[in-house]
């Protein structure tokens, strides 16, 4: 009778690269965000290294890499940290948008592609805190 070692389970994060990838990832939408006119305004930061570096950090910890976001920051209580921010649907879509572009140059295997993305599409939908009115809309009475 042969003794069978069961491979030890790879986290998201080590399967995709680990450090390296979430850092290109976060590089290339702060890249968009930076020229957006929307979404820039919402970092105070004249630099969006701090705001970058805290994204980083929480995606890394959240796929299975470091705690170091939760050891610095606590927990993330993200709809919190954003609640002074209007979110709204053109907020999200254009969060959305450098996103998807950031996501898509990483160029990870199915299903890395398909399981980064769709956790970060449900969190931009989480985020929204403000539902815009229609164009000609009233207030309710």
């Amino acid at each position: 009778m042969s003794a069978s070692r069961e491979e030890p389970e790879v986290s998201f994060f080590e399967a995709v690269g680990g450090e390296p990838t979430f850092r290109r990832l976060v590089d290339a939408f702060y890249r968009g965000v930076a020229q957006d006119p929307l979404l820039r305004p919402m970092y105070p930061e004249e630099d969006l290294g701090p705001a970058a570096e805290r994204l980083t950090l929480f995606l890394m910890q959240y796929w299975g890499g470091p705690n170091t976001y939760s050891a610095q920051r606590g927990h993330p209580r993200l709809r919190m940290r954003h609640a002074p921010f209007t979110v709204g649907p053109a907020e999200r879509d254009a969060w959305l948008l450098h996103m998807r572009a950031a996501v898509d140059s990483l160029g990870l295997p199915e299903p890395h592609h398909t399981a980064l993305w769709e956790y970060l599409e449900r969190a931009a939908y989480f985020m929204v805190n403000k539902m815009d009115a229609h164009p000609g809309s009233q207030p309710a009475r």
